[in-house]
């Protein structure tokens, strides 16, 4: 996405994020409801919500991404703030090069980047591998498992739009809730 659309994207998830903050606690509630009435992952769904159709490709990475959460001995939690932050970063495609319109050198499916030390080009764009990195950094949150997931996220990802990763907290949740037990 070049770097104009991808702000004016973000300028208003941003703004969707602000009106979720001032109608409130009550408003944010209004739509969080468990998955077939299994426990769901998430303390607060906070802000107005995005949600996207996955492909097999995507529904793929999802999974994967959940498998890698489980490896590392981790719960639903740091699942749904992995989807999430990974649904704002490249929509759960692995993103290679992608020339002109790449953000710097961010690949895979959290936009890591090599020369920010997340690792080569191939282990980012490996599902396992970008996902035991994340966690990793998300691991050295203190409190991370009960903090927001946008601010989670954002320290372990810093990104320029920190508000942005909280839009997909209701649709990782409900792919968590799919998934975790299958």
């Amino acid at each position: 996405m070049n770097s104009m659309l991808r702000k004016s994207v973000l300028g208003i998830a941003g703004l969707a994020f602000t009106g979720g903050v001032f109608a409130g606690p009550v408003a944010a509630h209004a739509d969080a409801r468990p998955v077939e009435g299994k426990p769901v992952a998430v303390a607060t769904v906070q802000g107005a919500q995005s949600k996207i159709d996955l492909n097999g490709e995507q529904t793929a990475n999802a999974k994967a991404i959940i498998a890698a959460t489980k490896k590392a001995g981790l719960p639903e939690r740091a699942a749904v703030i992995s989807i999430a932050t990974s649904l704002q970063e490249s929509k759960l495609e692995n993103l290679g090069h992608l020339g002109d319109a790449n953000d710097h050198d961010s690949l895979g499916l959290f936009q890591q980047r090599p020369s920010s030390g997340w690792g080569t080009p191939e282990q980012i764009t490996d599902p396992e591998y970008s996902t035991l990195a994340f966690l990793k950094g998300l691991k050295q949150v203190d409190g991370w498992q009960d903090m927001p997931l946008t601010e989670a996220a954002q320290t372990v990802q810093v990104s320029a739009y920190p508000d942005a990763y909280a839009q997909w907290e209701q649709q990782a949740t409900d792919i968590v809730a799919h998934n975790w037990n299958s």
